[in-house]
């Protein structure tokens, strides 16, 4: 029999194996509501636990119930990916100002958990063993099992706060010494949980007046800045018309900025966020947007000696105010966890504008 007649066999059995392997790969680490929770040495009876998913892209799984008077029952499941898991209680929605209860299995297989004071977002400032949470003793457990990791532990409180914070850390980087410093997490989320009906919801603190910052300071400084500094180079043969056009946008741009600015401050307060990098940066773009409003108010007659060095200043202190502004802009798209979309939105927007300019200044070289 020759070796092609094999080869149906062969493929078929290939096959059989990937799906298998596809089907292991799938039930690792799967949980869901629609499956029993078998879990030994928990301090309460599982079987009646209500139960939510609250955070799907990372098939986070609560359980929950108050099992007895003004004691609050809680079950976190999510996949066991050697980093830690968390679990926070928000006063307000946002990190600064809540209670978390973080757990995870060491690589040596030790089991940790603790309460952290969540009083900013440097890791110095995430206090361990404190906290307004009420945790009952010898409650609190982290089990490992079937590549899960189940955060269990119980609150004396008469209705547990509704807005949740979760989060994941980083993976391999677990919290040692005596003071357990906790690493900045991978990703987090902040959901909102109705305890009657299991319903649970994302959201994202201020979210309105966080959209508002960044469309006004992209619009403001990221944008019309460019184009206003494209009309003033490249536009000049029509004469006021370019003038006037680039006053125009200019102006714009600073009160956009500003506005964005401004709302900025107000969404610090508001969050308790530890944004110094992101404001200092801001707060320079500010500056300089104001210096050079004033050199506009101040500019010399052309026929004037020091006409020169004022186009100097003008121009030069504006090639830096955007070099920062675009700088800052993907920070704070950064910080605010926006991710891909904003990023590509504006990065083709620069690129654009970019190459605008390259044609424009090759155009303006080719005439010369």
């Amino acid at each position: 029999m020759r070796l092609s007649h094999y080869f149906p066999v062969l493929f078929y059995f290939f096959i059989s194996c990937g799906f298998l392997l596809l089907a292991s790969v799938n039930s690792q680490g799967a949980d869901s509501c629609n499956t029993n929770l078998t879990l030994n040495g928990l301090p309460f009876d599982s079987s009646s636990l209500h139960c939510a998913s609250v955070w799907a892209p990372h098939n986070f799984i609560l359980r929950y119930l108050e099992t007895s008077t003004d004691v609050w029952s809680f079950v976190l499941s999510a996949p066991d990916n050697n980093s830690y898991i968390a679990m926070g209680f928000s006063p307000s929605g946002g990190m600064v100002g809540s209670s978390a209860v973080v757990g995870w299995v060491s690589a040596d297989g030790t089991p940790t958990i603790r309460q952290y004071a969540l009083r900013g977002q440097k890791p110095s400032q995430v206090v361990v063993n404190q906290g307004s949470l009420q945790i009952t003793g010898n409650s609190s457990m982290i089990l490992s099992q079937s590549s899960r990791l189940y955060l269990v532990f119980q609150l004396n409180t008469n209705q547990p706060l509704t807005r949740l914070i979760y989060s994941v850390g980083p993976v391999g980087v677990f919290p040692t010494g005596t003071d357990y410093e906790l690493t900045r997490h991978r990703d987090q989320v902040t959901a909102e949980l109705n305890y009657v009906t299991g319903q649970a919801s994302s959201r994202t603190p201020y979210k309105q007046l966080r959209r508002s910052h960044g469309i006004l300071n992209i619009l403001g400084w990221g944008i019309l800045m460019i184009i206003g500094a494209i009309l003033a180079r490249y536009f000049k043969q029509w004469d006021p018309i370019w003038f006037y056009s680039h006053t125009l946008v200019q102006s714009l741009g600073f009160v956009l900025g500003v506005a964005g600015v401004i709302s900025g401050l107000v969404l610090e307060n508001k969050l308790g966020a530890d944004v110094s990098t992101h404001k200092g940066l801001g707060i320079f773009i500010l500056v300089l947007g104001c210096l050079q409003v004033m050199a506009f108010l101040a500019r010399p007659n052309k026929e004037s000696k020091v006409r020169k060095y004022w186009n100097w200043y003008h121009h030069n202190m504006g090639r830096i105010l955007i070099i920062f502004a675009i700088a800052n802009i993907f920070y704070g798209i950064h910080l605010g966890e926006k991710g891909k979309g904003w990023n590509a939105g504006y990065g083709i927007t620069i690129a654009i504008l970019f190459l605008i300019a390259i044609v424009l200044e090759i155009r303006m070289w080719m005439r010369k």
